[in-house]
């Protein structure tokens, strides 16, 4: 099997390439992990890891900017929440030949476009996601997108994290499902209970 994504495989080997190579770059790690959150979980993730390699990432936004096209769905801007999204919102933007932006938040923690960044009534935008998961930011870029006028035609990411469990309003595109199970502190299964937990987040976590 190939070890190169390209937008004429079929989603499955797609999804067991990218796997792949999110293995390789410790993108994607299984064990005993403890979120930001507080909740613990078998399965971490942290596309940074992958996304700081050009020649993986290119590939991946290729075939997701592939996916798109064959759905009839051209925007007129890309635009993804920073942190996670300003790469995969760049690289798909590029690769679909449009404009790519990112939203951030402000001093009171509400998601916004800043850096005189702007968006016509009635423009059609892709947000760019690296993992959807809760879906909540996505919702908030969704929300200061609608504010503006703008129409949302899909988010599209490399990794959905949803289960399914998460129901947005807009089409999901994601190159591979990752079925993650989290626990609460007090309900850790044995086969975890065991195993020195590890906190690889970015975020400080949070107070209890």
């Amino acid at each position: 099997m190939t070890l190169t994504l390209t937008p004429d495989l079929p989603a499955a080997e797609v999804a067991t390439i990218l796997e792949a190579q999110l293995r390789q770059e410790d993108a994607l790690l299984s064990g005993h992990f403890k979120l930001s959150s507080g909740l613990h979980s078998d399965t971490y993730v942290q596309c940074a890891r992958f996304l700081r390699r050009p020649e993986l990432a290119a590939p991946a936004m290729a075939v997701l900017a592939a996916q798109l096209r064959a759905a009839g769905l051209v925007p007129d801007t890309v635009v993804g929440p920073a942190m996670g999204g300003v790469v995969v919102s760049y690289e798909l933007a590029r690769q679909l030949g449009v404009p790519s932006l990112f939203t951030e938040r402000d001093a009171q923690g509400e998601m916004t476009l800043r850096r005189g960044f702007t968006l016509r009534p009635g423009e059609r935008v892709i947000i760019a996601e690296d993992v959807v998961t809760t879906g909540k930011s996505t919702l908030e870029v969704a929300r200061v997108l609608g504010e503006m006028g703008v129409e949302v035609l899909a988010v599209a990411s490399l990794i959905d994290r949803t289960g399914g469990a998460v129901k947005l309003p807009f089409p999901n595109f994601a190159l591979l499902a990752v079925n993650a199970a989290v626990f609460d502190a007090d309900h850790i299964p044995a086969h975890l209970a065991g195993v020195p937990a590890v906190k690889p987040g970015s975020r400080p976590e949070k107070a209890a």
